[in-house]
């Protein structure tokens, strides 16, 4: 968790910039998986961290999941949140 919570003090999403915020967020997220931060089948932050942590709404983090998800990066499990896939993705 702390790890976490450091990671979104240092990077940040520049909501002035030319690239839509849904594709910053989506990006980090990514870079996150794909370094082993967020691991295989483990659960990516709550919507509500996310919000609170980049300062996006949560239309925001449904598109950025969308993205991920189309990749095969994430899947979304009803009821109990949005998990990393397994790292044989094939």
């Amino acid at each position: 968790m702390l790890l976490q919570v450091m990671h979104a003090l240092t990077v940040s999403i520049d909501h002035e910039g030319d690239v839509p915020v849904y594709i910053q967020l989506a990006d980090l997220l990514r870079a996150r998986i794909l370094s082993g931060e967020l691991a295989p089948r483990r659960p990516v932050p709550s919507k509500r961290t996310l919000m609170q942590d980049y300062a996006v709404a949560g239309g925001t983090i449904d598109k950025a999941v969308a993205i991920l998800r189309a990749e095969g990066l994430v899947r979304t499990v009803r009821g109990r949140g949005i998990y990393v896939t397994p790292e044989d993705r094939s």
